[in-house]
C-alpha cells in the first residue's frame, strides 16, 4: 500500500481496469477536489476511461462506498468532495 498522499493532495487508486487503461497503481491530485472535477481530469489525462472504465465502477473514499448516481437519477458526483489525504 503506498504512503500517505502529499500535503494538500488525494491519492486515486487504480485496480482491475482501471490499473489497466492508466498503466497505473495510484496517481494524486491536488484536493479539495469534486468527484465531478477528478472524473474530469482522468478524462483529460486518459481520454475514454470516463465511458470505458469509469462508467462500470465503483468509488470508495478512504473504503467508504460512494454513490455517484443517486437512485433517481441526480448525480452526486458535484456534491461529494473529496478532501486533503483522502485515498
Amino acid at each position: 500500500m503506498p504512503q500517505k498522499p502529499s500535503p494538500g493532495h488525494c491519492r486515486t487508486l487504480y485496480f482491475a481496469s482501471a490499473a489497466s487503461f492508466t498503466r497505473k497503481s495510484s496517481e494524486e491530485f491536488p484536493a479539495p477536489l469534486s468527484i465531478a472535477d477528478l472524473f474530469v481530469r482522468l478524462e483529460q489525462s486518459y481520454p475514454g476511461i470516463k465511458d470505458k472504465v469509469l462508467a462500470s465502477s465503483l468509488l470508495t473514499i478512504n473504503l467508504q462506498y460512494v454513490d455517484v448516481e443517486e437512485e433517481d437519477g441526480s448525480e452526486n458526483a458535484s456534491s461529494t468532495i473529496i478532501k486533503a489525504g483522502d485515498e
